[in-house]
């Protein structure tokens, strides 16, 4: 291929990708188009993308025709282990796009006789970065290729700072929604307390005055009533404005859960093992779970008392909530199954895989 042609060809693939990453919102979507891109347009055999999460752990978010060896049971050959290119690129070795690094998972899937590797053995390894901010490794290879040109990787640098931009701006844009979403919750929440709660008070003192105010029985058994239905409104009302705006989640969920057993009047005591320094959003999906469990314990299971354990372990967190009440059946059709279901699919939505409540943060 011509100088020119090549030139030309390289300015084609950074439009086609740049249009990719400016319309995409969605980062697993995006990186999976770009990187089947990328290895069409370069003519390579495959590639895939590692991103390196805050606490040096990683996962495998996109890869486009990666040979059988590397596929094998699920692609675990990708998941698990350490590999050259990420201890280069935490411990600050990896900078720009470097030539070729020998596949250390290449070598294993060989050694174990995974597959076959249609003649992968190296690839060029690249960080994905926006200004001083890292997220990540892209590798690229093809079958007996152990060098690119230097065009060849300038392009690749070209690409992944593209890429490290887009995913920039979709995480401001997921934190410019969550806040929204925050400032929304805590809206509801101020509305609910300074009109309906006010207007449930309200009517429970006027209830009470009734009652006191009358002299027939059957008269002040009804007020008697409305007071009592009035109070249960707004403890209801009370831990609605709680859901939507948890006061003492900013002081951990052991203490949320505490104060908010206290406010549906349950002595709750949570017992945690190992550090727990979960992201924003695990930390909101169990404590609203939590809740929901707790309302159920409040609700259907008779008892003033409610054992929580809340489990660290590396990518694992344990938590288990624990009564002595009437139990029931998940074939009797209670009216809380409703409650169980939402449970699961908001662990499911957050891509925590649900066991009990045993749950694998991804």
């Amino acid at each position: 291929m011509s100088k020119d042609k090549q030139d030309i060809q390289e300015l084609l693939t950074l439009k086609s990708i740049a249009e990719t990453l400016n319309e995409c919102n969605d980062l697993k979507e995006m990186l999976q188009t770009v990187l089947k891109e990328l290895i069409q347009v370069m003519k390579l055999q495959c590639g895939w993308i590692f991103f390196v999460h805050p606490k040096e752990e990683y996962s495998l978010i996109a890869d486009y025709q990666l040979p059988p060896a590397l596929t094998w049971e699920n692609k675990k050959p990708m998941c698990e282990g350490g590999c050259w290119c990420l201890e280069r690129y935490r411990d600050g070795r990896l900078q720009r796009a470097a030539n070729v690094i020998e596949c250390k998972r290449l070598e294993k899937a060989i050694e174990e006789q995974w597959g076959d590797t249609n003649g992968v053995t190296h690839h060029a390894s690249i960080p994905l970065r926006a200004g001083d901010e890292k997220f990540g490794v892209l590798n690229v290879a093809a079958p007996h290729k152990t060098s690119f040109t230097n065009e060849e990787l300038a392009l690749l640098e070209a690409v992944a700072y593209q890429i490290g931009t887009a995913i920039k701006r979709i995480k401001l844009a997921e934190n410019e929604q969550n806040l929204a979403l925050i400032a929304e919750r805590n809206r509801l929440a101020r509305d609910l307390h300074d009109s309906v709660s006010q207007l449930l008070f309200s009517l429970q003192l006027t209830a009470r005055g009734a009652k006191e105010m009358t002299q027939g029985e059957t008269i002040k058994d009804t007020f008697a009533y409305i007071q009592q239905l009035a109070q249960e409104a707004l403890q209801e009302m009370r831990a609605l404005i709680w859901q939507l705006r948890p006061h003492g989640l900013e002081h951990g969920l052991a203490n949320a859960f505490q104060h908010y057993g206290d406010m549906l009047g349950l002595k709750v005591t949570v017992d945690i093992n190992g550090l727990i320094d979960l992201s924003n959003e695990v930390e909101e999906c169990l404590w609203r779970v939590g809740q929901e469990a707790l309302n159920n314990c409040k609700k259907h299971a008779g008892v003033s008392e409610v054992d929580m354990a809340i489990h660290v372990q590396k990518h694992y967190v344990y938590m288990k909530i624990h009564d002595e009440g009437c139990g029931f059946s998940k074939t009797d059709g209670h009216p809380f199954s409703l409650g169980l279901n939402s449970m699961k699919e908001r662990l499911q939505s957050h891509a925590i895989l649900l066991d009990g409540l045993f749950s694998r943060l991804k």
